[in-house]
């Protein structure tokens, strides 16, 4: 056997034997809440006032138009002002009310503009969610400095600005939950994801940091919850700056639907932070038994799908810098093109 064909073996090997840990971590672990709220649930969400940042497409989009099937008020938030009507129409198909607000995370000022709008017309904002977000994928001295700093501008200060709005918001009213969208990577940091991991390990602890805070101010219905779903099937992958030389993808992703009904649930439960479904719940123990085991075999795992087997992609920016026309729907068909050998 060649010295190439030897690692993959090697590497295919480990990805079952890591997989067959996880499966069997995911026991103790018990289940996750990821399928829809029953008529209780739908009902305490009929009616409040949710603010989406990131709207357009993946996650917002789905947990958007999923709150509109349960009657909730959606503000809509997004860079794609065209896109956030289409949303808007389906939740105001489905039975919610809709507002939509065009605007970029990136910039303190449009936060602000965001919140006041949304106060303006519904008078308080229950449940406040940052999902915008962007990649950058390939090997960080590979990745132009324009783009990671692009990439913390969104994935961090943008949640940074979002978070300081919401709160002080929450403290005006008395009560509010603040949900961050983190990432297993959080927690596990991947190879060649280098600046995405370090915001996300920057919002959970944010996210930590703020309910000690609120905690020791007395405040116990403000609430603030990290979501940490493993690589998901989003146009995520599509919108990436990609540097890898290959096109962007991951093994074994999830669907969205898991991530947007885990993320409506996280509204209504007293949850710090939520790995969602078995495979993250398995990496987030695994890394805290064997963090540097979890992490080694982790990049092996990435450096098979992303470097060694992706079909070739050119380089790109992706959507970090401008919002891009692809990428539109909440499912990106990745697991299906992958399956076919396109991507």
């Amino acid at each position: 056997m060649s010295g190439n064909r030897r690692k993959n073996a090697n590497v295919k090997n480990q990805v079952q034997v890591f997989a067959l840990a996880l499966l069997l971590l995911s026991f103790f672990l018990g289940g996750c809440a990821t399928s829809e709220l029953g008529r209780s649930g739908q009902r305490k969400t009929a009616g409040k006032t949710f603010v989406i940042v990131g709207a357009s497409s993946g996650f917002g989009r789905g947990v958007a138009e999923k709150l509109g099937a349960y009657g909730a008020n959606v503000v809509l938030a997004a860079r794609r002002s065209e896109l956030l009507e289409e949303v808007a129409e389906n939740v105001r198909a489905a039975g919610g009310t809709a507002l939509v607000v065009t605007m970029d995370i990136s910039k303190a000022e449009d936060v602000q503009r965001l919140a006041d709008t949304a106060l303006q017309e519904y008078g308080d904002i229950d449940v406040w969610i940052n999902m915008a977000g962007v990649g950058g994928i390939g090997r960080f001295w590979d990745i132009p400095i324009e783009d990671q700093a692009r990439i913390v501008d969104i994935n961090l200060k943008g949640f940074i600005y979002g978070s300081h709005v919401a709160i002080r918001q929450f403290r005006a009213q008395g009560y509010g939950t603040l949900i961050n969208m983190g990432s297993i990577e959080s927690v596990n940091p991947l190879a060649y994801h280098a600046s995405y991991a370090a915001t996300k390990g920057g919002i959970l602890n944010l996210g930590q940091a703020l309910n000690q805070e609120l905690r020791l101010d007395g405040r116990r219905n403000i609430r603030v919850v990290t979501v940490e779903p493993w690589a998901v099937d989003t146009p995520f992958w599509r919108h990436a700056a990609n540097y890898s030389g290959g096109t962007a993808r991951m093994a074994a992703m999830d669907p969205p639907r898991k991530v947007v009904n885990a993320t409506i649930r996280a509204s209504l439960r007293r949850r710090n932070e939520l790995p969602v479904g078995w495979k993250a719940k398995g990496a987030w123990m695994s890394h805290r038994l064997f963090p540097r085991f979890t992490e080694w075999l982790s990049a092996n795992i990435i450096h098979k799908y992303q470097i060694e087997n992706a079909p070739p992609a050119p380089p790109t920016s992706g959507a970090v810098h401008e919002p891009m026309e692809v990428g539109r729907g909440v499912d990106d068909n990745v697991r299906q093109r992958m399956k076919e050998g396109k991507q």
